[in-house]
């Protein structure tokens, strides 16, 4: 198949390190140093310099599609474990698809492109019921 195939598998790997390290870590700076650092060693050793930077490319993608997710169910009274639970489960999904050529490029488009959805959906603070009771 090529390069291009196995550059596209460690860049949808990348994401779905990037996935993981959001659900451990909700900070998207961190998540996203932890899954690059992870994705390019995965990559340098499988590929070379090309399976590096796409693995380092993929993690940055798939922390920043996944921080905002995380972090909303963990707003919303979601728990950590059973969280990293299920991200892990969606991030071994991820990973498989990537041996579908050229799903790990689209992942690694598509995951910040929902995140940011994701992120403008999120609702305004407000006051809640608290100004019903003012009198």
């Amino acid at each position: 198949m090529g390069d291009w195939y196995l550059i596209g598998v460690l860049v949808g790997i990348g994401v779905a390190l990037g996935v993981v390290a959001a659900a451990v870590v909700p900070r998207w700076l961190i998540a996203a140093v932890v899954a690059a650092v992870a994705g390019a060693l995965l990559g340098l050793l499988v590929q070379g310099w090309g399976g590096a930077i796409g693995g380092a490319v993929g993690g940055i993608a798939g922390s920043m599609g996944a921080v905002p997710v995380v972090a909303g169910a963990l707003r919303r009274g979601g728990t950590r474990g059973g969280l990293l639970l299920f991200v892990a489960l969606g991030a071994l999904a991820i990973a498989a698809l990537a041996f579908i050529p050229v799903v790990g490029y689209l992942e690694a488009v598509a995951l910040p492109v929902l995140g940011l959805r994701m992120r403008s959906r999120a609702p305004e603070r407000h006051a809640g019921l608290r100004t019903l009771a003012r009198d």
